[in-house]
């Protein structure tokens, strides 16, 4: 169904302003994580272009990154990020996605990325319930390495994702559950948060979410992400 061009794609889930892959979007946003090594901030650069039919699009993800570690504070160009979607399946009340991206070994310090060079395959399905006053996106991606500095880890690491969102007038409430195995730690880096957000203009978005991070093996405690999204 993806392939039909006469598909009203504003009533797929995947339309919803918040996560939309049908048009031009521009995200800005800075995610502040808390570390038991010192802080962890990220501002973010992320746009999504459509291809072709529109079911395809590309997303490039352009981080900075500053890091405060024993009084020391650096900031410099993160891991470069590349990747591309297609919806194969949708109507107006679910829909199935699939996504690969990589994640270059490209950051301007050791610090500021992983070392490695990785593939991320995912794929994610959507629902609305009870008259599109809620939204459901669930995600289940792989992360691998497959080059990189011999002296970084390797990164092997699967999640599942399951994201809520309540829509009421101009705004939004998600809750979001994400639990991610670490092959090579042997153990769960999971994280939970809340979103808070509102439309600014039918084409403008902003939000907030704080997050917790739990698990044997987290890789946070807790973190703040504020973010504005432009549509066009």
């Amino acid at each position: 169904m993806a392939q039909d061009e006469d598909i009203d794609r504003s009533n797929s889930p995947f339309a919803e302003p918040r996560y939309h892959y049908f048009l031009q979007t521009i995200l800005l946003y800075n995610e502040y994580l808390d570390t038991k090594n010192g802080s962890y901030n990220t501002t973010n650069l992320r746009v999504l272009q459509p291809i072709g039919n529109k079911a395809w699009n590309l997303r490039f993800d352009l981080p900075l990154i500053s890091t405060n570690s024993n009084s020391i504070n650096q900031t410099g160009l993160g891991d470069v990020g590349a990747g591309v979607s297609f919806i194969p399946y949708f109507k107006k009340n679910n829909g199935i996605g699939l996504r690969t991206r990589v994640i270059s070994n490209s950051a301007a310090d050791p610090s500021f990325g992983t070392g490695k060079w990785v593939v991320i395959p995912a794929g994610i399905f959507a629902k609305y319930f009870n008259h599109k006053r809620f939204l459901w996106f669930a995600t289940l991606e792989h992360s691998q390495s497959f080059a990189g500095s011999s002296n970084r880890s390797d990164i092997s690491v699967t999640l599942l994702e399951n994201n809520l969102l309540w829509f009421f007038g101009k705004n939004w409430i998600a809750t979001d559950v994400a639990f991610r195995y670490n092959y090579i730690l042997e153990g769960f880096q999971n994280n939970a948060f809340m979103e808070f957000g509102r439309k600014i203009t039918p084409t403008n978005l902003v939000y907030v979410h704080p997050s917790v991070a739990f698990g044997g093996e987290k890789s946070y405690n807790f973190g703040m992400e504020v973010g504005m999204l432009i549509l066009f």
